[in-house]
């Protein structure tokens, strides 16, 4: 629908019969050093407004609400559904069927549930995740946040650059 972007990066976006995209939701395919994350969708997959997909694999009859947001490496089984301003985390599974309730957050395989309180215990599963290394394949501490955020950029800079010469199409 309106306003939505799929950008695949030189990688893929498959996007499964009767499934429905809707308004400026964002599907992007990415890649972390030699890791390449399409996005998959099923079949009869709802993805909501300003949902955004990110590498991932979202698989047949399944809902992604308004505001939800899936990473990395993730797979949402058939029949799950992500609640309006859930996360699903990088390498997380969601299990068949499962209901993701609204603003909370799923990490890992067995996923759990975050809070978006549970300050520690998000910190710990991202940790335990190895988001950084899932999404910009860079290997540094927690703690050294500057250095971490600094390299990030530098590796979707290099990833972005290619959309220089992009033609703009009316």
């Amino acid at each position: 629908m309106y306003g939505s972007i799929l950008d695949s990066e030189g990688l893929r976006i498959k996007i499964g019969d009767y499934s429905i995209i809707c308004e400026n939701a964002v599907l992007r395919a990415t890649a972390a050093g030699n890791k390449k994350y399409s996005v998959i969708v099923g079949d009869n997959v709802f993805v909501s407004p300003q949902a955004t997909l990110i590498g991932c694999h979202v698989q047949s009859y399944s809902y992604i609400a308004t505001g939800a947001t899936v990473l990395q490496g993730a797979v949402i089984q058939s029949g799950a559904a992500i609640a309006v301003g859930a996360l699903v985390h990088a390498n997380t599974v969601i299990p068949p069927e499962v209901f993701i309730p609204p603003n909370t957050i799923a990490i890992g395989d067995p996923m759990e549930l975050y809070s978006p309180d549970d300050k520690e215990g998000l910190a710990e599963a991202i940790k335990s995740v190895e988001f950084a290394k899932t999404a910009f394949n860079i290997n540094v501490k927690w703690e050294n946040r500057r250095e971490r955020y600094k390299q990030a950029t530098e590796v979707r800079s290099k990833e972005f650059k290619s959309h220089f010469d992009d033609e703009i199409v009316n």
